[in-house]
């Protein structure tokens, strides 16, 4: 014997009652024995409430809404029932309109709706569902009877809510069941008392009934049809990656519902509870889905978390002080005053120190609460023992739930450290000796974070979502948009990460999507944007307020990197090959570093100094394993690489430098690569990555142009005069040359002392051999003293910068997730 429940959704139309008139055809057909619980039409029993009241106002217009409910019930018996069908059907159903009619004018001359009548006049939506039903199940060949369930389930007066007579309900529904053979077409949601007066069974009503039934009549199981696959891991509303889950314990959806799941309401299954009968969530939609099953205790090899949900408005109070420490009854008083107060606590805390209990109750009963407990400690208060009541508002409470947890330790940790690296704070904690929940509570603007953070941390452990947030889509940015576009599926697949770009910008527009913006049309998406500015466009990441966001700039912009502070202090993680705030004051550099550590994401700029060479990687590896670092060599500049490597013999200084230049290779004006300033800002970081409290200052560069060079007026004019001081570079090449040794620009690290210099080296060093615009580092350490560690590779370029921020993206995601 089965009983299934179809809630309002499942009968809302029609067309809706056509679908589960298949589904209960195909039991019928396989010969499965069952009952049907209906509830009323969809909004059917809100909009009888409403007429209700109405009519107890005064207000007329009740007898329009009665005749649209009226019109709304016929029109469903013409389309599912055949012609010869109707007419029994529409006079039950029109004597149902008349008397309740007549008690809605009853109501409306008294100018009053008592709990009694308002029972009444509810109990006409499954009345009539439940009746019409019966009749199209018989037409679709189910020997089907209508049952109201007022004649089997017995309660007291205490309407609206009614106490059911399990005893004598019991033996009513058992004498009726096995006099009636047929499929019985049950009203859910109604009973009646010894004196037949109609009553309703509260929320979760037609639920209840079902249990009610199914427990006494020792059912197989209990199937609740909705318009959802079952129980969802989380509410798909918010946590788009939701899923169903195949089966849960009574206590796990007991819980989860506690906590806001609309799962079931869990008074309403306490009678299937009482007889382990089991519970079946199932999709009136998608009847072939199998749904969720709900038993009496979990599966052993289960996961240790079963769902997530929240409650998404709570106030906390916290009684606090001296007087409290080690004085027994305190909580006994506090707890009593509440009950006293009517109010209901949503979780308890109290630290083991006993300084202090913390309780949440909701916003409507927070100054009900404060006023209870300052009542109840007024003496404790004026001699200062307590403190009065603190509240804190905007909160929410975020559960996790499983009954495994109890048998996998770290559980708990994984939820602080998911909340943790999102930059969540927790404002308190709960957890029951059985282990069945973990409660925390944090600001309400972080509840939907929270809630993605800690399911992708206990349910998608092999499948990660990072969100990207990119300012700058030129030569670079374009670059890296095209490289995760391409790699997207590898990544997928491979390294179970799914990477979203959530913003955009230029320097002229920005667009946001929380879903992601398609990669194939971000161009033409950006043109429709909003107009850009930096302030904005934070707003709007704090706004959005991701979990594993990741800021990248790909400018060259300082306005850009005077707002990192606040990214990362709004815990979203950066990574740049913009050099300005790395190479800024050292104060400022500590303080972004700080910053980073204290909301526990990551500040990276590897391609700062080498593009896509693991330069600043590598140096920090060396370090953390207690190497020590004895002298850093490099060439830095691909431009400067370029030109020395290129100046042999028969050239001219200045034709090399114009080659460059014309290749791309150069600032627009070339004495910014030859000053050293660009290689002056990469030592300095590497510099600090040592360890070293450097300012710019600190770092010695040669000047290599000759003074009329740099004091020429423009471009034309300093290549004029570079080609007049021709003869001076070529003696140093020559020079250089006789010696066996090549010219190279580098920078250079040894005993505190940080120089950009122009050297001669022979073919013993690394640095002879460098060709093209390659970029070389020698790291001479206490390991790597004989044989110095060598990196070498471009150091400049679009697509292997593009390359070091995706791979330091990569990195930033493996870390947050």
């Amino acid at each position: 014997m089965k009983i299934l429940k179809f809630g309002g959704t499942s009968v809302g139309t029609p067309d809706t009652i056509k679908g589960l008139l298949r589904i209960l055809k195909d039991y019928y057909q396989r010969g499965d024995r069952f009952a049907v619980v209906f509830s009323a039409f969809s909004k059917v029993t809100d909009t009888l409430i409403d007429t209700a009241r109405r009519a107890g106002k005064g207000d007329g217009q009740y007898l329009d809404i009665y005749e649209g409910l009226r019109a709304r019930h016929f029109a469903a018996i013409e389309e599912l029932l055949e012609p010869a069908q109707r007419p029994a059907v529409e006079s039950l159903v029109a004597d149902h309109f008349e008397a309740l009619k007549n008690v809605l004018q009853g109501i409306f001359l008294l100018h009053e709706v008592s709990p009694r009548s308002l029972d009444f006049v509810q109990s006409f939506g499954e009345r009539n569902s439940a009746l019409i039903i019966s009749h199209a199940m018989r037409q679709a060949g189910i020997p089907a009877d209508f049952l109201d369930t007022r004649a089997l389930i017995r309660t007291d007066a205490q309407f609206g809510n009614a106490k059911v007579d399990f005893e004598e309900s019991n033996r009513l529904i058992r004498d009726y069941f096995a006099a009636h053979p047929n499929v019985q077409a049950a009203t859910g949601f109604i009973g009646s008392t010894a004196d037949g007066i109609t009553t309703t069974l509260g929320r979760g009503g037609s639920d209840y009934t079902a249990a009610i039934l199914g427990a006494a009549l020792d059912a197989g199981a209990i199937e609740i049809w909705t318009d959802v696959d079952g129980v969802l891991t989380a509410d798909p509303r918010r946590v788009k990656k939701a899923f169903t889950l195949p089966s849960m314990s009574y206590r796990e959806a007991m819980e989860m519902s506690h906590f806001g799941a609309k799962v079931i309401y869990p008074p309403t299954i306490l009678p299937a509870l009482s007889k382990n009968i089991p519970l079946i969530i199932k999709n009136t939609f998608n009847p072939s889905f199998p749904g969720t099953r709900i038993t009496a205790t979990a599966a052993p090899g289960d996961d240790p978390v079963k769902g997530i949900s929240s409650i998404n408005q709570i106030c906390l109070l916290t009684l606090q002080g001296s007087g409290i420490f080690g004085v027994p009854g305190i909580a006994a008083r506090l707890f009593n005053a509440l009950a006293q107060a009517g109010v209901n606590i949503v979780i308890i805390t109290q630290g083991s120190s006993e300084s202090s209990i913390t309780f949440a109750v909701s916003p409507g009963q927070a100054k009900l609460a404060q006023k209870a407990a300052e009542k109840e400690f007024a003496y404790e208060i004026r001699e200062k023992l307590i403190e009065p009541l603190k509240i804190e508002h905007e909160l929410a409470v975020v559960a996790a739930v499983g009954e495994n947890m109890r048998y996998r330790p770290g559980v708990a940790g994984r939820l602080f450290q998911a909340l943790g690296k999102n930059g969540i704070n927790i404002s308190a904690i709960a957890q029951g000796s059985s282990e069945l929940n973990v409660s925390v509570v944090i600001n309400a603007a972080d509840e939907t974070k929270a809630l993605n953070a800690i399911h992708e941390a206990f349910f998608l452990s092999d499948a990660k979502t990072l969100h990207l947030y990119l300012v700058g889509v030129g030569l670079i940015g374009g670059t890296l948009l095209r490289q995760v576009l391409t790699q997207a599926a590898f990544l997928r697949e491979k390294r179970k990460l799914e990477i979203r770009v959530v913003g955009l910008a230029n320097s002229r527009k920005m667009i946001f999507d929380a879903e992601g913006i398609d990669l194939e049309r971000w161009e033409t998406a950006l043109e429709t944007g909003e107009p850009f500015s930096m302030p904005h466009y934070l707003a709007q990441m704090k706004a959005l307020n991701l979990p594993s966001a990741v800021f990248i700039d790909n400018t060259a912009s300082e306005e850009i990197t005077g707002f990192y502070e606040q990214i990362l202090d709004a815990s979203i993680s950066i990574s740049t090959p913009n050099k300005l705030a790395a190479s800024s004051s050292h104060l400022q550099y500590q303080r972004l570093k700080q910053t980073a550590e204290k909301r526990g994401v990551l500040w990276r700029y590897e391609t700062n100094v080498g593009a896509g060479l693991p330069l600043i990687t590598t140096l920090g590896d060396l370090i953390h394993s207690g190497d020590r670092i004895l002298k850093i060599e490099g060439v830095l500049s691909g431009t400067l690489s370029y030109i020395f490597n290129h100046f042999g013999p028969g050239t001219r200084f200045a034709d090399i430098v114009k080659e460059a230049k014309h290749l791309g290779l150069t600032e627009p004006d070339p004495r910014e690569d030859l000053s050293g300033a660009d290689v002056r800002r990469k030592l300095l970081i590497l510099a600090r990555e040592t360890g070293l409290p450097l300012e710019s200052g600190d770092i010695e560069v040669e000047n290599i142009l000759p003074k009329p060079c740099l004091e020429a007026k423009d471009v034309d004019a300093f290549f004029a005069v570079l080609e007049q001081h021709g003869e001076h570079f070529e003696t140093l090449r020559s020079k250089a040359a006789a010696e066996g040794k090549a010219l190279r620009f580098v920078a250079a690290l040894e005993n505190g002392r940080a120089q950009v210099v122009l050297r001669a080296y022979d073919k013993a060093h690394p640095f002879f051999f460098l060709s093209g615009s390659d970029n070389m580092v020698v790291f001479i350490t206490e390991r790597y003293r004989e044989r110095p560690l060598v990196i070498r590779g471009p150091g400049a370029g679009a697509e292997v910068t593009a390359a070091g921020v995706f791979a330091e993206v990569i990195g930033i995601g493996s870390y947050l997730t």
